[in-house]
């Protein structure tokens, strides 16, 4: 492979774009271009390559924002002039796009998450990764460990857990947290079952996760 040369997959998979959905959807890509994007939806998910929001809901363009890190994260509340993506982007969806839900979606089999659990791996260091994934250590620990339990739930447990602790995070932004206190917004936790293709849903009212109903 010649350096810098652009990825052939690539290359082949925008023709199979420019020849099939791009054609078939013209309409709305001018549209979107022309009067820009509306969504009622705000997507918080990992950068997990198997993961992806728009494929798991069938999204069409502009129907979702959608804001991917490393284990679905939402930092606290925190103005202090440091760089903040997440809360950047958060701030962008609600006060300029005006999102009605926001959605924070863990998924299974997490790399970042079984770092943290397992406290191995090139995820627990590096320049940046570890710092950003100090966020689930603390939370880690308090996820109790049933014997009775695999390796495999425990890590599903944190994994959810993380994300009803983003949720909670969320609510530190005064903007959002007066939006939902006026019913103006909304926000939800789902887990993506990679293997099974499920998506599991949190009912924040009694803190329990159920299979959202499919074919």
């Amino acid at each position: 492979m010649a350096s810098g040369q652009f990825p052939d997959r690539l290359r082949q998979g925008y023709a199979n774009f420019r020849s099939g959905r791009f054609t078939a959807e013209q309409e709305r890509y001018d549209k979107l271009a022309k009067a820009g994007q509306k969504p009622t939806i705000m997507i918080i998910a990992c950068c997990d390559s198997r993961a992806a929001p728009e494929t798991v809901f069938d999204a069409s363009p502009g129907e979702v924002f959608v804001v991917r890190n490393v284990a679905n994260l939402v930092p606290p509340y925190a103005p202090d002039g440091k760089h903040h993506s997440t809360s950047a982007a958060l701030e962008f969806g609600v006060l300029q796009l005006g999102v009605k839900h926001i959605v924070i979606m863990g998924h299974g089999r997490c790399g970042g998450i079984s770092a943290v659990v397992n406290k191995s791996g090139p995820l627990t260091s590096g320049d940046f990764i570890g710092q950003w994934l100090s966020q689930i250590r603390d939370l880690a620990q308090f996820v109790e460990r049933n014997d009775e339990h695999s390796d495999h739930q425990h890590e599903t447990n944190v994994e959810r857990a993380n994300v009803e602790h983003s949720l909670a995070n969320l609510r530190t932004f005064p903007w959002i947290r007066h939006r939902e206190q006026r019913d103006e917004l909304s926000v939800h936790g789902a887990w993506f079952d990679i293997g099974l293709g499920e998506l599991h849903v949190l009912d924040a009212a009694v803190g329990s996760w159920s299979t959202l109903d499919g074919p």
